[in-house]
């Protein structure tokens, strides 16, 4: 049986979540029980529209993460996505995508977060955009989360600012300084890895988490 499990706070806007996903990916393979938990940090008063000084941040800070964790982030993506005009960095649409698709198994979080991931930074797509995310989500054998977020139903809505309270809870409660951050709870007892260990080797990840 194993003696801890996981919860991985995110945004779907966040380039370092992305650079993270391929550790979050093999611990879910090796079976560690990991649970994602939106913070909202860039929805709200933390979503903004894209201008060409931010483009220019965000495709530097890109970079670095590709050359740490190997994630391609695309030319179409900073052709289309990152300079295009007027265009929002809000993460409120994918977020409630995302929940969707984990509202009957919240293992489907992750799925999901890959999905969207791929489509902004490889694909290029506007994952700001409902129907956007819709078509994807149907097009990855999703349909049924598909419909829901269209439909938008209250108790998707619900589910949403429930997932959304308890990431920034825990996020303010361990003094996370911004996401990704993974949590390790052990015999009821949380501690917040350094987010260091989800960019260098998996044996350090695991020596990490071992050692919470």
């Amino acid at each position: 049986m194993q003696e801890y499990s996981a919860t991985y706070l995110f945004d779907p806007l966040c380039g370092w979540c992305y650079g993270a996903s391929p550790m979050i990916e093999r611990l879910l393979h090796a079976g560690i029980e990991v649970q994602l938990l939106p913070t909202g940090l860039f929805t709200g008063a933390g979503a903004r529209e894209m201008d060409a000084s931010f483009a220019a941040y965000a495709w530097s800070n890109d970079q670095r993460i590709e050359r740490l964790s190997g994630q391609s982030f695309s030319e179409a993506y900073r052709l289309k996505v990152l300079n295009k005009s007027g265009s929002l960095f809000d993460s409120g649409a994918a977020t409630l995508a995302i929940t969707a698709a984990g509202l009957s198994d919240h293992r489907k979080r992750f799925d999901a977060l890959r999905i969207v991931q791929h489509a902004r930074y490889v694909t290029a797509l506007d994952i700001t955009s409902i129907p956007v995310l819709a078509a994807l989500l149907s097009s990855e054998g999703l349909g049924e989360a598909a419909a829901m977020l269209e439909e938008a139903p209250i108790e998707l809505l619900n589910a949403n600012r429930q997932l959304m309270s308890q990431g920034q809870d825990l996020f303010r409660r361990l003094g996370a300084n911004g996401v990704p951050a993974l949590v390790i709870e052990r015999n009821g007892r949380q501690r917040l890895l350094d987010a260091s260990a989800l960019f260098s080797s998996y044996d350090n990840l695991m020596a990490h988490i071992k050692a919470a």
